[in-house]
């Protein structure tokens, strides 16, 4: 299987050299060259799989075994999920008024960054002590991708990780699950800006191509296809477990509601969509609305500002995994992504083409949901179960009550991701005038010790991400383990 850039200058890479690469060299994302097509034999066939049985049959279809053998990769899936706290790793919990809700939070830091996150590293670790190499990962995070970037690497003797996060703009939780991981190879940076800003230094880091080579540097962001490519299980595992019966032809659709900030979980839908599995896509986001407006209008711009809300780690301006949605849908065509998306790095705004904006109405339908609607969903869900959701999760669940509340008969069942642990926002369930449910290991962290570096308005981000980087090199060239090259 070879992966080829959505900007179409890149020379294309197999699977670990889109692993190891982050963005691609001419600034795309990587994607497969062709998708495998599932017909209705695989599907029953799949159907009947447990998640990480799931997991395992689509790293086998893009990994190939010439990279890792099945066995391996068997093993490295196991161990990936062998600190999950469900039996069954994911758990979808029917609820009241048909509300099924997909819990993917059920990893070490309560969120389901865990899932593909586990996994990435379990890939980078059996490549890196293969080559005997070691790497420098850099991620900015939203919130719950740093946490569970540096618990999926904490402690890995040829990984350091180094993550950017937003001072002020993620949960307390989510920042002490960060700092207070005191590991020789973590390290945080506390960054006085939001997610948008503290992904500029990241990515200006990334585009000195010669730097990223000469030190080893990779992403962890949902820009990874390892992450993109395990995230696609939950909407197999989804439709599986919400389809009424596979005996029909057509085989009948699952709706799948897709709470979104960065776009990694909506770029996963699609490519399953397009590999044959009957969803039909549902994507919600907060007030930062950039990707309902591309949905609803073909309007891909900025706003002003990103506006702070209940469900912080969706406060995001630019969702880049939709450059994998656009490569898609415009069937592969590098030349018209490449166009897109340098207008769009250029002026900030974009207005899609019409036949792109009609194919992507076709494929996704899309919702905005207030902080009011946040917090009702949540009160509403309470009440009539007793079920606490975090307020990313009530976004998604905020459609599924809307549709319920037009009393419209569904025509299909409809499946709600949900991304995290209603434990984690403490914040946002007192908002919704609930009480927060608190696990012991979580309220542990407030008594821990916390590390990190501060990055300021003024200081020069990108100068400081490079002298670290550059600091992590020298460290491991005394080391002695990239001597060799």
């Amino acid at each position: 299987m070879w992966y080829v850039s959505t900007r179409g200058m890149a020379p294309r890479v197999n699977f670990e050299g889109a692993l190891f690469s982050g963005y691609a060299s001419d600034g795309g994302l990587f994607m497969p060259e062709e998708l495998p097509q599932l017909d209705k034999e695989t599907l029953c066939q799949w159907s009947t799989l447990s998640y990480p049985g799931l997991v395992k049959e689509l790293c086998t279809l893009f990994i190939g075994p010439e990279l890792i053998s099945r066995d391996d990769l068997n093993d490295l899936i196991d161990r990936a999920f062998s600190r999950f706290r469900h039996k069954e790793v994911i758990h979808l919990s029917r609820l009241r008024n048909g509300l099924n809700l997909l819990e993917l939070w059920h990893g070490v830091t309560y969120a389901f960054k865990d899932l593909s996150l586990c996994c990435t590293a379990q890939f980078l670790q059996y490549f890196l002590g293969k080559r005997e190499k070691h790497v420098t990962v850099v991620v900015g995070t939203s919130g719950d991708t740093g946490s569970a970037a540096i618990e999926s690497v904490q402690g890995a003797k040829n990984v350091d990780i180094i993550v950017l996060l937003p001072k002020g703009h993620c949960s307390k939780i989510q920042e002490l699950q960060m700092t207070t991981v005191l590991k020789e190879n973590v390290h945080v940076f506390e960054v006085e800006g939001n997610s948008d800003e503290l992904d500029e230094p990241i990515k200006a880091v990334f585009a000195d191509v010669a730097f990223v080579k000469k030190h080893h540097l990779m992403s962890l962001n949902s820009i990874n296809w390892s992450r993109v490519l395990v995230q696609m299980a939950h909407h197999f595992f989804a439709y599986f477990r919400c389809a009424p019966s596979l005996d029909t032809h057509p085989l009948p659709p699952v709706e799948v509601v897709v709470p979104t900030g960065g776009g990694g979980n909506l770029a996963a839908g699609c490519i399953a969509q397009k590999m044959g599995l009957p969803i039909r896509l549902v994507v919600a986001v907060n007030r930062n609305d950039i990707i309902h407006r591309t949905v609803q209008q073909g309007d891909f711009s900025l706003s002003e500002a990103v506006k702070p809300t209940l469900a912080s780690a969706m406060d995001i301006q630019v969702p880049y995994n939709m450059e994998r949605i656009f490569w898609l849908l415009s069937g592969s065509d590098s030349q018209v992504t490449r166009v897109l998306m340098e207008q769009f790095e250029r002026t900030q705004s974009l207005k899609l083409p019409k036949e792109l904006h009609s194919k992507l109405s076709e494929a996704v339908t899309s919702e905005s949901v207030s902080d009011e609607a946040i917090t009702q969903t949540m009160s509403r869900c309470w009440a009539e179960n007793q079920y606490l959701l975090c307020p990313h999760s009530a976004v998604a669940v905020s459609c599924h009550y809307q549709q319920v509340n037009r009393q419209q008969p569904s025509s299909a069942p409809r499946c709600c991701l949900a991304p995290a642990s209603a434990a984690k926002f403490p914040e946002a369930v007192l908002a919704a005038g609930l009480s927060p449910e608190t696990p012991a290991e979580i309220l542990a962290l407030e008594h821990k010790e916390t590390r990190c570096i501060p990055m300021r308005r003024g200081d020069d981000w990108t100068l400081m991400l490079r002298d670290k980087i550059e600091d992590l090199s020298r460290r491991w060239r005394g080391h002695g383990l990239n001597s060799s090259e």
